[in-house]
């Protein structure tokens, strides 16, 4: 069958179902002369006669009856495929994959996620975690979690977390034995617990501020993670002090275990955003996932 055929009995069905063929012209957004030569060379090519036509109505012919309930099924079976089709369009559904620091995992996107992803089982999501700096087109990547600092200015972002700050802490015992702290420069000569950035691959120099001056010590120490939680383990253990996200120690300084230092000294900084390519297509499921995690 050739696809003008096709074309052709389908406009066949609308004139059988709607008995006219103004109202079949006007459904099919055509004119009632075009459908009814296109309906008479269908008739010539077939070499059968498919409906009747009378002054005040239009009838299929046995004929016609015949095609009519050949076609009607497989038509009807055609448009459910296509709506089922569509839905998969609409659906949130497929994986999406995110780069992101163990930090921003823990304190601002599982949290976000955790609740919303139920309502979408077909909706997958991968959680890379990794401190260091991606190229999340290169890795196939859907997007990256970083600090609103650190983001490249050709790509959208979408914040997703509050502004937050580093803080000093140590354990009682540790400050115990070494006098603590009153100023930046008093760390060095301190055992402090190192960052290593796996960006740049040196050790986090570490950042603070008091009225508009800014201040950089590089510290040192017997311990280097690239990880915060590894960092304040060791600081509870008295091993130094530590330099880390101001939320994951509430509970350890609210105990006694770990006693902050340095508070006004500990500036802000820009909080995560969401990060990816402009010529991104978003997929409903990424929607899911950016508007689970936007502020």
């Amino acid at each position: 069958m050739k696809r003008e055929d096709l074309n052709d009995m389908l406009w066949f069905l609308a004139v059988a179902e709607e008995r006219s063929f103004t109202r079949a012209a006007a459904k099919l957004g055509t004119s009632q002369s075009t459908i009814s030569h296109t309906i008479k060379q269908l008739e010539a090519r077939m070499g059968l006669r498919l409906l009747t036509r009378t002054t005040r109505n239009v009838s299929p012919t046995e004929a016609g009856e015949r095609l009519i309930r050949s076609l009607a099924p497989r038509i009807e079976e055609l448009e459910t495929e296509i709506d089922e089709l569509m839905e998969i369009r609409d659906k949130p559904s497929g994986t999406v994959r995110i780069t992101l620091s163990d930090y921003a995992q823990e304190s601002v996107v599982w949290p976000k996620l955790r609740p919303v992803l139920r309502h979408y089982p077909d909706v997958r999501v991968e959680l890379n975690m990794d401190n260091g700096f991606r190229n999340i087109v290169e890795e196939k990547f859907d997007a990256g979690v970083r600090l609103g600092e650190s983001v490249d200015k050709d790509m959208i972002a979408v914040r997703i977390g509050p502004d937050w700050r580093l803080v000093a802490v140590a354990s009682p015992e540790y400050l115990t034995a070494h006098a603590t702290p009153r100023a930046p420069q008093d760390l060095v000569g301190h055992d402090c617990i190192n960052h290593r950035q796996a960006s740049a691959g040196g050790l986090y120099a570490w950042e603070f501020g008091k009225n508009g001056r800014e201040v950089r010590v590089r510290v040192d120490g017997q311990l280097i993670f690239n990880t915060s939680y590894a960092m304040i383990d060791a600081a509870v253990s008295g091993y130094g002090i530590a330099y880390v996200p101001e939320s994951l120690v509430v509970d350890e300084i609210a105990s006694g275990r770990l006693v902050q230092i340095l508070d006004d000294w500990s500036p802000m900084f820009p909080g995560y955003y969401l990060y990816y390519p402009s010529r991104r297509q978003n997929s409903p499921a990424f929607k899911v996932i950016v508007d689970a995690l936007k502020v």
